[in-house]
């Protein structure tokens, strides 16, 4: 079989930072994923589970709450290699056009106090798998990312 695109991106020389990791066209709309890489692959640790399950909980429930945004969010949660995120919108949208949603997505994640929304046996299949300061520590330290996005970390190399 082919290597799916995503397996063809060099990532001994990936970045932190936001890519544009494909664009399908569904109908006459255009769906881009977003790579959302908050680690370097196979440099840095990965993030533990309980706290990239907790950012998809706050992403998700932040997202599909924005005035601006929540009508053209599909998905968002985690890699699978536990170094970042998916973020899938509706629209022909680049990185750059993104980075205030973005900041904002992750200082509320940073700043976030209190219930981790859909966190209970009812609403979650591993509700128990939560770790909401390491979840507000991996938000923080990203917000530096994604204030200073460039070409070097928004084009996959």
């Amino acid at each position: 079989m082919e290597k799916i695109p995503s397996f063809n991106v060099d990532h001994n020389k990936l970045l932190k930072g936001v890519y544009i990791s494909r664009q399908d066209r569904v109908g006459r709309e255009i769906i881009t994923t977003f790579d959302i890489r908050m680690k370097r692959p196979n440099l840095e640790p990965v993030m533990d589970v309980p706290a990239i399950h907790t950012m998809e909980h706050l992403g998700a429930t932040y997202l599909r709450n924005s005035p601006e945004w929540k009508e053209r969010v599909i998905y968002f949660g985690p890699m699978g290699c536990r170094t970042g995120h998916y973020l899938i919108l509706a629209g022909n949208i680049k990185p750059m056009e993104i980075q205030t949603l973005l900041i904002d997505l992750f200082q509320f994640m940073a700043d976030y106090n209190g219930e981790i929304p859909g966190a209970t046996a009812k609403d979650c299949g591993n509700y128990l798998s939560m770790d909401l300061p390491m979840a507000k520590y991996e938000s923080t330290i990203f917000l530096d990312t994604l204030k200073n996005l460039n070409s070097m970390n928004t084009v996959y190399p």
